[in-house]
């Protein structure tokens, strides 16, 4: 498996891993893909970044890094848009991507807040490190990327 930079998103590399994620309930990687082409979500800003996991021939896991939106706070980006196909998880590959998310963040950010409402995948980022908050912000988890390179 491979991670790899993603300058664009394009929709034909994309449409895989859309389609597994809206046949789970999920609309954010259709949002990645609108708001890349109306210009409002580039990945271009300081520290962000959008990667990609390549298994051979397909594309198995997506995520990106940016500022916090969502925030005013300094220091703080968010993952977004983090999805690994049904039949790549338990393997590693979201592990891994999450990490290379982190070490690519902790030059601009010492913290990283992300939103999910996937109790799995909660279980997951808690498994990483990452506590869970409390209900009714725009973040459902953080993690204080300053105490040593991995947790």
């Amino acid at each position: 498996m491979n991670i790899q930079p993603l300058a664009a998103p394009a929709p034909a590399f994309l449409a895989p891993l859309v389609v597994a994620s809206e046949a789970e309930g999920f609309r954010f990687l259709r949002r990645l893909v609108r708001e890349w082409e109306i210009g409002a979500g580039r990945f271009a800003g300081p520290g962000e970044i959008l990667l990609g996991v390549v298994d051979g021939p397909a594309w198995v896991a997506i995520g990106g890094l940016t500022a916090d939106p969502y925030s005013t706070e300094d220091g703080l980006g968010r993952l977004r848009h983090v999805y690994v196909r049904p039949d790549a998880r338990r393997s590693g590959v979201g592990r891994m991507l999450v990490e290379a998310l982190e070490a690519r963040a902790r030059p601009q950010f010492a913290t990283l807040a992300l939103r999910t409402d996937s109790e799995p995948a909660a279980r997951f980022y808690e498994a990483l490190g990452y506590r869970r908050l409390p209900p009714g912000g725009t973040a459902t988890h953080r993690r204080d990327l300053s105490f040593g390179a991995n947790r």
